[in-house]
């Protein structure tokens, strides 16, 4: 065993301390927990369960319902509950405007366009067949009102004026959604046009529709709020109501869209938000395919309801408070708080959530400066012992490097553990 003197000690210390010298190794970071399908991250929307977290929700029996394809997923822990041929491309019909929409809102907040701005329908609009807002080409009309007439009265004319003034041209933007598609890995969905008419190259999935509802729902909360819990509205004189049944019949939905061709069927995206003891839950159904107006609505209160009956969200993260504060080195301050800017919640069966631990894998020693944000370290979440969860843990609070003569002290404590 080599022997240190007083002396080595104090040129080691002094040489960490300048950030230079063997002692930057010293003492090894622990270990990377190994990738496995059975401890999936938790992150974006529509995460899809595998392994102990997927056999974990399959537990509970599935419902039965009256459409081709189905898909019901937890926005509070980004877990896809359930789902049946979600994968299965669909003629999307009107769930197409869901991507127009975004992309209006995305080219409202980049300033490109503006809410009160007046625009006039071009004759390629005023043609395009379908449901309409019956806007008069004649008559200027705001990008307000055309949110308005898409998303409530899903009006074609309506989008395809949206689509030319956010893009200059129909092709243009059509461009615009399947590039936003790709970037979001939406595989198995290609756009043709803004409205979903019936067109052999327009197609998506339960699964890719799920993702760019909550896109719009997460990138931005207050034009959801807006426009899509509006039950009726009034263009032209022509009042008509939104054709989310569920808005009128179960106080906790809030959105969002429905859509009907020979095609594809009655389709509906239905988002809901109800309170439990242990805060709010917000889930996102997908339902395309039904035979029936009416069985849209039903089906997806059944879906609904069965998700919210069957299963907890149980949060281990609440956001911007510290999970742990971990001691650091060489830092002005001898502490940083470990934890999440969001919330983070996993959705077990329901009654399974006292069986839920948690533990914290991280760099140590942790060696300032350290900036917030900083990502450090993982949540590990088991189930009876079983890996159903990761979640990355950062920084809720920067630690600037100390002085020299704190780096010296800390250096040489570091030496001689």
């Amino acid at each position: 065993m080599l022997f240190k003197t007083p002396q080595r000690l104090a040129v080691l210390a002094l040489s960490a301390a300048l950030g230079c010298g063997p002692l930057a190794h010293a003492a090894p970071s622990a270990p990377a927990a190994p990738a496995s399908s059975a401890s999936p991250t938790l992150t974006g929307p529509g995460n899809t369960p595998t392994g102990p977290t997927a056999a974990l929700l399959e537990s509970v029996p599935l419902p039965t319902l009256d459409a081709r394809s189905w898909l019901v997923m937890d926005l509070t822990s980004n877990q896809i509950l359930a789902e049946q041929n979600a994968d299965q491309q669909e003629a999307p019909a009107s769930l197409t405007k869901l991507m127009t929409a975004y992309l209006t809102f995305k080219a409202l907040k980049d300033g490109t366009i503006k809410l009160n701005q007046m625009v006039h329908e071009s004759n390629e609009a005023w043609r395009t067949g379908g449901s309409r807002m019956f806007i008069d080409p004649r008559v200027p009309v705001s990008v307000n009102d055309l949110l308005l007439g898409m998303i409530v009265q899903s009006g074609n004319d309506a989008a395809m004026t949206l689509a030319q003034t956010v893009g200059g041209s129909v092709s243009a933007f059509v461009g615009m959604m399947n590039r936003q598609a790709q970037e979001w890995g939406l595989k198995g969905t290609h756009f043709m046009d803004p409205t979903g008419l019936p067109d052999p190259g327009h197609h998506t999935t339960a699964h890719d529709l799920s993702i760019i509802a909550t896109h719009i729902i997460r990138d931005f909360p207050a034009d959801y709020a807006r426009y899509f819990k509006v039950k009726e509205f009034t263009y032209n004189h022509i009042t008509q109501p939104n054709r989310v049944s569920l808005l009128f019949t179960d106080p906790s939905v809030d959105g969002m869209k429905t859509g009907y061709t020979k095609e594809a069927g009655y389709c509906m995206i239905t988002s809901a938000q109800r309170n439990f003891p242990n805060g709010p839950r917000r889930l996102l159904t997908v339902v395309m395919g039904t035979p029936t107006e009416r069985a849209r609505g039903s089906e997806s209160e059944k879906l609904l309801n069965w998700a919210f009956q069957n299963f907890d969200d149980i949060r281990v993260v609440t956001a911007n408070k510290p999970v742990l504060d971990a001691h650091v080195w060489k830092g002005a301050t001898n502490q940083v708080q470990l934890g999440s800017f969001e919330t983070l919640a996993v959705s077990v069966p329901r009654g399974a959530g006292a069986k839920i631990k948690t533990t914290v894998q991280r760099p140590d020693p942790l060696v300032a400066p350290i900036t917030r944000g900083q990502k450090i370290g993982t949540l590990q979440v088991t189930l009876d012992g079983k890996a159903i969860a990761s979640y990355p843990l950062v920084a809720l609070n920067t630690v600037p490097q100390a002085g020299f003569l704190k780096r010296v002290w800390d250096a040489l404590r570091l030496a001689i553990q």
